[in-house]
């Protein structure tokens, strides 16, 4: 039997189950018999296994998990594996004549601040899913009113029927579109305290000679235009109230040249300018204005290569990424910008990437 077949369950890490003598062979099995290995689970290693669930969108279910815990429990290992459960005490000789390894660090875990955002309003697009959905499911629990945007309402309906009983105001609509923006104005009402600017897309890694016309138009539509209408519509309300927070969302990609292609890389530095610009303009009249730049996080944004030389440049990059965050972790972030918390923080780009930025 492992030696961690009495501890080992859907809240041990990925890397936990990996390393263990009975439970690394079996989970490699299992993704054997979809055509992976190992290797696909390194950027989430740290999280709890049965965090897989989720964020597998239906492919890994409770059942699998439940399956797993018990052929470890029984001792089992797929056949043909070169470990066995006997293979536990030449584990432990082994290990008892190398070096002890690394401690995993401790799994960060979110901490609500009860009332941060009591009595306040505040817009958050792209709430329906990932980095979006865990901020203004912090601010709503935080004690805010959050009008939560999204381009799908079964998205926001599934959202809202998460905290029935916080205040969720939702609004589906393109936020390029400016009849849109005036409902989301509407549904926000004459005072507007926050507005976190999420809602984004990727492009498709290619580089300036291959870009086209569709793919830098749509990517600069989103995450430029958008950015730019939802903030020129909510600061006549903030500038009238002498106060007001707005936390755009950059990305590695505002720091550096090799996280995206050139349509996202570009639409990201310009995000960064509008965030510095309008710091400037407004702080003095009671607005601060801020972004979170993050780095590989777990949302439902996924990468795709359109160009091969794309595809060769920014693979190479990748292999120096951080483990992924979670998207709960990157609305810390953008949560505290938007609160009075960053009451002295203007004109700031923060990365929010693991170290990404300094390696």
């Amino acid at each position: 039997m492992s030696k961690n077949a009495g501890t080992l369950s859907g809240d041990s890490s990925i890397r936990t189950w990996l390393e263990d003598p009975v439970g690394g062979p079996i989970i490699r099995d299992l993704l054997a018999q979809s055509g992976q290995d190992a290797d696909v689970l390194r950027p989430v290693h740290r999280l709890a296994l049965k965090r897989l669930v989720s964020l597998s969108k239906g492919a890994f279910t409770q059942q699998m998990i439940d399956e797993l815990v018990q052929r470890v429990e029984s001792g089992e290992v797929p056949a043909g594996s070169t470990a066995v459960p006997g293979a536990t005490a030449a584990a432990d000789e082994s290990a008892a004549e190398s070096p002890a390894s690394a401690p995993e660090p401790e799994p960060w875990v979110e901490v609500v601040t009860a009332g941060r955002f009591a009595g306040k309003t505040v817009i958050v697009t792209g709430a329906g899913s990932g980095i979006g959905r865990a901020t203004a499911s912090r601010i709503a629990r935080e004690g805010g009113r959050v009008v939560a945007v999204d381009i799908s309402r079964e998205r926001l309906d599934a959202f809202a029927a998460e905290l029935p009983e916080a205040e969720i105001v939702p609004v589906a609509g393109d936020i390029t579109d400016d009849a849109a923006i005036a409902a989301i104005v509407a549904a926000a009402g004459p005072r507007i305290d926050g507005l976190a600017n999420i809602a984004g897309i990727m492009d498709n890694m290619t580089p300036v000679h291959e870009v086209s016309d569709a793919i830098w138009d749509r990517v600069f539509s989103i995450n430029v235009t958008g950015t730019m209408k939802l903030m020129r519509a909510v600061i006549p309300a903030m500038l009238a109230q002498a106060s007001g927070s707005i936390v755009n969302t950059a990305s590695e990609a505002a720091l550096r040249g090799s996280a995206a292609g050139v349509a996202y890389t570009a639409s990201k530095h310009a995000v960064a300018g509008i965030t510095k610009s309008s710091a400037f303009m407004y702080g003095p009249s009671g607005i601060r204005v801020n972004a979170v730049a993050p780095g590989p996080t777990i949302t439902n944004i996924e990468a795709s290569f359109g160009s091969a030389l794309g595809a060769e440049r920014v693979q190479l990059a990748m292999t120096i990424l951080p483990d992924a965050a979670e998207a709960d972790a990157l609305a810390a972030s953008i949560t505290f910008l938007l609160s009075d918390d960053g009451v002295n923080v203007n004109g700031v780009i923060l990365p929010s990437d693991g170290g990404w930025s300094v390696a």
